[in-house]
Formats: structure tokens, sequence, C-alpha cells
């Protein structure tokens, strides 16, 4: 694949990459997995939030996302203040410069388009701002990849979070209801495709023979979060936190009093202080925890177990990827949508007002129905990775026409 002056295709990726969070790794990994295999004369590299780590773990070369290096830090002190200004003067240029080095820039999944979690403006919404200023300025095409989207109420961040998308060349979403948010901020949308979340297309671990069901009950994945409600919670965060907490950890002692051994598995590395507050909290031989770095690793994981109890997005994907039973503690509307496209929609839990003997009653439903259901995820997995096919094959057309002879660039209006 090359350029119109026979330069191999330079292709940049962007995001929160390389920072602690598994499931932004695990989109980068999917599209990697698709340049490689259908475009692999790219060169590609990466602006993101870990470079180090996206160097080390993919073998791209890559540009730190923000010229300050303390961007993620509260700035309290006067010149941290005026540090911290000073580099969102700078990125202005850094970013641009980046951008025009490249023919294709792709932002590969991850929840870009919302603020389910808490957000500032002036953070990552301000960055994906200029990506996508500079991309249009300079005449690159920036892909907005299967992201996901959330009707935004603070005004500051809602107005860079719509412009990105405006902005952007192509977009496609991991939702319908991602869609859906975006046209309600004002984003024509109507060439704007859906399809499921990028990390569905990533290799799925080899699994064991389905457990007789005359056998002791197996082990259960308990997926944590540091969470603290999103950004509409801030005045409640702690008491969100707080219940959320003692509710996990209410169910995993009522596990360990079954004699069912419990495997706690994280989605980032801010997640470590919940795994720990639950050991100390539970002191049992039967509560372990794992320490993934990978999506990968999440799934051998919960290939290996019974059920998964579990709340990050891409700890709910994991599991039902590998088709093991999975009951969601839902945080945001992306996780109930998921679970209902994967015919699991009948267990999901609110995350902000855990019940932990809801969620023990509705867990021992779960596993009532466990052989039914992996039957329905083998089903739905398959339909999954069809229509993944076709997103890459939409993304091939939309931004390397070359390759497959499209006339024209799709352009999103």
């Amino acid at each position: 694949m090359t350029a119109a002056d026979g330069a191999p295709v330079r292709v940049g990726v962007f995001g929160l990459l390389g920072s602690g969070n598994l499931g932004n790794d695990g989109s980068l990994e999917a599209v990697l997995g698709y340049l490689r295999t259908a475009h692999p004369e790219a060169v590609v590299d990466a602006l993101c939030g870990g470079p180090e780590a996206v160097t080390n773990r993919f073998g791209i070369p890559a540009t730190r996302l923000h010229w300050y290096r303390g961007e993620y830090r509260t700035a309290s002190r006067a010149g941290a203040i005026a540090a911290k200004g000073l580099g969102k003067f700078v990125d202005v240029f850094r970013t641009a410069a980046w951008v025009r080095r490249h023919d294709v820039v792709i932002v590969p999944g991850m929840g870009v388009l919302e603020a389910t979690l808490p957000l500032r403006p002036w953070g990552f919404p301000y960055s994906l701002f200029l990506l996508c200023a500079s991309g249009r300025l300079l005449g690159t095409r920036v892909a907005l990849v299967g992201v996901g989207a959330a009707t935004i109420g603070d005004r500051p961040t809602r107005a860079l979070v719509r412009w990105s998308a405006r902005l952007a060349a192509y977009r496609s979403y991991r939702d319908t209801q991602s869609r859906d948010a975006m046209r309600a901020m004002g984003v024509d949308t109507a060439r704007d495709e859906v399809h499921p979340d990028l990390a569905f297309a990533l290799p799925t671990p080899q699994t064991s023979a389905p457990a007789d069901p005359s056998a002791p009950p197996g082990p259960v994945c308990v997926g944590v979060m540091d969470f603290h409600g999103g950004n509409d919670d801030r005045a409640r965060a702690e008491e969100i936190y707080r219940r959320y907490l003692d509710g996990t950890v209410r169910f995993v002692r009522a596990l360990v009093e079954e004699g069912r051994a419990v495997r706690l598995l994280t989605g980032d590395e801010c997640d470590a202080s919940v795994v720990a507050a639950i050991l100390d909290a539970v002191d049992s031989s039967l509560v372990t925890a794992a320490e993934p770095s990978s999506l990968a690793d999440l799934m051998k994981e919960m290939a290996a177990a019974d059920s998964v109890v579990a709340i990050r997005y891409h700890n709910l994907i994991c599991a039902l990827k590998t088709g093991t039973p999975v009951l969601a503690l839902c945080y945001a509307a992306k996780s109930d949508s998921l679970m209902a496209e994967m015919g699991l929609g009948a267990y999901c839990h609110p995350a902000r007002e855990v019940d932990a003997d809801r969620l023990i009653e509705q867990f021992r439903a779960l596993e009532k129905r466990s052989a039914e259901l992996r039957q329905t995820l083998d089903a739905r997995n398959l339909a999954v990775s069809r229509q993944l096919d076709r997103q890459f094959d939409s993304l091939t057309a939309a931004l390397f026409p070359a390759a497959d002879h499209s006339p024209t660039l799709r352009k999103a209006p």
C-alpha cells in the first residue's frame, strides 16, 4: 500500500495508549492487527500517553501526547499551573507537526466521545480537538474508529467533543446509542456506521472442554474498578465508591463462605487499590488476585472460570468473547447495551447502587442458566466476528482508497 507519490502510506495512531488501561491498549492491538494484515506496507507510529510502553509492547515508534509531563497531576502551585498552561499552547504546534507527517491518523476505539468517568475539558477532549482540527487544516484524514460516545452535559467538554467529531474524516461507533448521542449533540451521523467494539477482533484463547455439570462449582472471576462515578457525580464520589466497594466485599465474602474460589481482576493500574482493599477485608486463601497486562491475559483468566462478575467495559467484553457467563455492574448505558446485544441483558446491576443481596440473587440465576448462556454467546460471537470484518472493509474503503480501488474518500460532514 503506497501513497500517490509511491511512498508507503504513513499511519498514525492516537489516544491514551500505553497509560495502564488494558481496554485502550486492546483497541490499539486490534487496529494494529488489521493494519499488519490488510496494509502491511504502512508505516505506523503513535502519539500517545505512554510512548515507552507502546513501543516496548507493540514495536512502533511513539511520541508523548503532552509536552508537559505533569499533565495528569493536579496543579496547585503557581509554577505547575503556569507550566500546564504553557503546555496547552505548545501542544497546539506539537500536535499539528505530528499530524502533518501522516496521510492517515486513526483513533482506535475507546470512549473518546464520552464523559462517563470524571473528565475535564482541558484534558483529553482538548487534545482530541487539536488532533481533528489539525487533520482538517493540514489535509490529513483523521478516523474515529469504533469509538464510544455519550451525551455530555458540561458545555465546554460537549463543545470540544462535538467539534472533534465534526472535523474527523471518518466516524464509526461501537454501539447504536453512541451514534444517537452524537446526533443529539448536533453531529450529522447519517453516514456514520455502527460495529461491535474493536476488542472483539482480538484472538480468543484456547479453552478447555466445558466443565462436568456434576462437578463441584469452579472459580469465579470478579473484575473490579476504582469507581467513583462520572462527571455528574463529583459531589457524591466518595459515597458511590464506598457503596460499590462494600457491596463487592460482601459479594466476595458470600462466595468464599460457599467454598468458591475467587480471582480478582483489574483493567487499569488504578484498580490495584480496590484489589488490596478486598483482600484486606476478606482474609481467605480462596481469594487471589491476577496481574493482567493485556486483554489476552484477562481472557485467559476468564476462560478458566465458571462465571464472571465485572464492572469495567472491556472486562465485560473479555468475558463475553470467551463465552463465559458474566454479570455486569453497569456504570454507563454502554454496558447495558453491550449485555443486551450479547443476549445477557437480564444480568445487569447498577454500579452506583450496589445491593449485595440482589447481586448474589442475580449471580445464582446466572449460574443456573450457564450452559444455555454459553451457547447464546457462541452464536453471538460468530455474528460479531462477521460485523467486524465489515468494519475493517469499510475502513479500508474510506481511508485507503488506492488499496481497494475506491474512487474517493467518504468525507464526514
